[in-house]
């Protein structure tokens, strides 16, 4: 696959893109926290301004991904990032705060990543033949993951060593490369979408018909929009507060996230060889073991046990979201890709926050372990529901030329 250079510029590109967003988080969080007079309010602020355009300004996303072509899109995407990202270093450098200029940068984060999610998904068959999908879709997830492992170490001890300021400034230019790199890929205009002439809504209720005409494609997500929900709820409160109560606190945690990352990079080593003629259903039928490290805890499993379900957590993930990925791109319609995925994500994504917001309640009324408990079954529920689609069980992988070995390829 390295041997094609646009699919060695893609991948170079989104590889160098995650580790400027790994590393932009936790950046900023400190960053903002040393201003003089920042709460923990300040910090919701400026998160939220990025968040809510994020979520707000995905399905318009996936129109003009649609409509214009995708390569240019992502340049856009990466440069707003690369923007946003130094005018917030350059705050926090000089001092010169304001909190709603700083929202407004972040905002323009969150309008970024709105843009290049349904685009990257669009990008995937411009560059690579659709009998390499699946192995192109591995390798970037491991790209992807293994710079996501990289800016969790780096970005923090980035921060301790610069400060928040200057881990911002690598941030940005972290993403002005991978513009760069996108630029370079130079896809003829054959290979480009083109597509225009009709209004905003329009195109969305096209990319709606697409994306509710195939059962399995809204099954699965509206299982990911519960089962999301309460992952959030696990991951971002109970976990943590398990950890801290009954295992001795963010050490035991970090461990936890270290194994789910383990199994991300090892999950996308495993999928590279597997081709199941029923992608959907393998892939959801794996979503279910997913419920492992929360259940643990739950229970009061010892540490290391938590940490193993963490990485089975990691690799039924990882392959999950290659075949699912797959999939899409051959199922659906090229024109119609960056719209369907960005409904795709709005419908996976949308019950998150309320997840984050319920899980502060329920383990008061009644305790983060029971709360846990609650998660995993939850995680379960919502599998076993999508498997009672004929679609999820009986769609099967369209026949075509054998893919490459990805040992040959690479």
């Amino acid at each position: 696959m390295f041997q094609d250079r646009r699919f060695a510029l893609l991948f170079s590109a989104r590889t160098i893109s995650v580790l400027g967003t790994s590393f932009a988080p936790v950046a900023l969080a400190f960053g903002v926290l040393e201003i003089p007079g920042a709460t923990a309010t300040t910090l919701s602020v400026v998160l939220a301004a990025e968040a809510v355009p994020m979520v707000a300004f995905m399905l318009v996303g996936g129109v003009i991904a649609d409509r214009f072509p995708r390569q240019r899109v992502m340049m856009v995407g990466e440069a707003m990032n690369a923007v946003a990202w130094a005018c917030l270093a350059v705050m926090l450098l000089t001092g010169w705060t304001p909190l709603p200029v700083l929202a407004v940068a972040a905002a323009v984060s969150g309008v970024a990543t709105a843009v290049l999610y349904p685009a990257l998904t669009g990008i995937i068959p411009d560059v690579v033949p659709v009998q390499r999908l699946h192995t192109a879709n591995a390798l970037l997830g491991l790209g992807a993951n293994s710079s996501r492992v990289t800016g969790l170490v780096l970005s923090g001890a980035t921060v301790v060593l610069v400060g928040g300021g200057w881990a911002l400034v690598v941030s940005s230019a972290m993403f002005a490369v991978a513009a760069a790199l996108i630029a370079a890929l130079r896809l003829t205009p054959a290979e480009r979408s083109a597509k225009g002439g009709h209004s905003v809504l329009a195109d969305l209720r096209d990319g709606w018909r697409e994306f509710s005409s195939r059962q399995w494609l809204w099954v699965v997500v509206a299982q990911f929009s519960v089962l999301v929900m309460a992952v959030q709820a696990a991951h971002g409160v109970l976990g943590p507060l398990v950890a801290k109560e009954h295992l001795g606190g963010p050490l035991a945690w970090s461990a936890v996230l270290a194994g789910e990352a383990v199994g991300m990079i090892a999950g996308v080593l495993v999928v590279l060889r597997l081709r199941p003629r029923r992608p959907i259903l393998f892939g959801t039928l794996l979503t279910a073991p997913t419920a492992l490290p929360y259940l643990l805890l739950g229970f009061g499993a010892p540490l290391w046990s938590v940490i193993i379900g963490a990485v089975v957590m990691g690799v039924c993930f990882d392959i999950f979201g290659v075949l699912w990925n797959t999939t899409m791109q051959r199922e659906v319609p090229p024109e119609s890709l960056s719209r369907v995925s960005s409904y795709d994500a709005l419908g996976s994504l949308m019950f998150g926050p309320i997840g984050l917001l319920l899980a502060g309640p329920v383990a008061i009324v009644i305790g983060s372990k029971p709360g846990l408990i609650a998660c995993g079954l939850v995680v379960v529920l919502t599998t076993c529901a999508a498997l009672l689609s004929p679609s999820v069980r009986g769609l099967t992988a369209k026949p075509i030329e054998s893919e490459p070995e990805a040992a040959a390829q690479s």
